[in-house]
């Protein structure tokens, strides 16, 4: 079996910590680097239900994308939140390692999983770094143009199902060739979907108002899509890093369980039924 150093190591070159915006926390939340590992769970939220789904699948690491302590802290104590986990996580002897900002901007990143999930064709970085290969959001081509009615349900096809579901802004009769993409909350990025031309703009948390004023500046067609789900595609991306490290034979398991906060729909119908009678 490697040691957990060694699956850092993969981890760290496919997705360098130097990427990580200023303000974020990437890397080893705890455990020992010099630990054994033979079972590995990937998931986008390092929560309740898959920390339990490590423990029952025999993890001694989970690699997430969101990290557990984004703030800074000034202790874990047991009767809290998220030092609940943390001690959860070192009696059980599971090690916890996150990979955020650094996996949006890798080249593969985030959001080239999201774009290979629609069935992009990458051509570049919406927003690049200097080198013109890494940075935030992607964008590409499909292999052949679709209306945008037809696009929002392929985009919904290739990604898990949430409770909120995806949603499209736009003429549903245009034609979509060209798509930026950016995994996670991407309302920050229409401008440079709109300075780029493209028909689509695929991304999570899109708020009210940036999402009207860039539909009434007629900027890209808009899909929105949960958190979760946007980035749930880099799971399988970090599990082939693990896989392909050549650190031994790890099995790796990749977490479908939907962790979006949002876990009711109401119905129309069935709403206004309730009220009436």
């Amino acid at each position: 079996m490697p040691a957990l150093s060694e699956m850092i190591k993969a981890l760290e070159t496919a997705y360098p910590p130097g990427l990580a915006e200023s303000w974020d926390a990437v890397g080893l939340v705890c455990g020992d680097p010099a630990e054994r590992v033979n079972r590995v769970l990937v998931c986008v939220d390092p929560v309740t239900a898959t920390v339990d789904e490590a423990f029952e699948i025999g993890a001694q690491l989970i690699v997430a994308h969101h990290p557990l302590l984004l703030r800074g802290v000034h202790g874990v104590p047991a009767d809290t939140p998220k030092g609940r986990l943390v001690h959860r996580l070192i009696r059980g002897g599971i090690a916890l390692y996150c990979a955020h900002t650094n996996a949006d901007s890798a080249s593969p990143g985030v959001s080239d999983a999201l774009a290979e999930a629609i069935g992009l064709r990458v051509t570049r970085p919406l927003d690049p770094r200097p080198d013109g290969l890494t940075g935030l959001g992607r964008i590409g081509e499909l292999p052949e143009p679709e209306p945008f009615r037809a696009f929002v349900d392929r985009v919904a096809a290739a990604l898990p199902r949430t409770e909120p579901g995806v949603l499209g802004a736009g003429d549903p009769d245009r034609v979509i060739r060209t798509v930026a993409v950016a995994g996670g909350a991407g309302d920050s990025h229409l401008a440079a979907a709109a300075a780029a031309g493209v028909d689509a703009y695929v991304t999570a948390d899109l708020r009210h108002h940036p999402a009207g004023e860039h539909r009434e500046a007629d900027g890209p067609a808009l899909v929105g899509l949960t958190h979760w789900a946007s980035e749930w595609p880099w799971c399988g991306q970090a599990s082939a890093v693990l896989r392909e490290s050549g650190a031994g034979n790890v099995e790796v398991h990749v977490s479908t369980l939907p962790t979006d906060p949002w876990t009711i729909r109401a119905s129309v119908a069935t709403a206004s039924r309730e009220n009436h009678q």
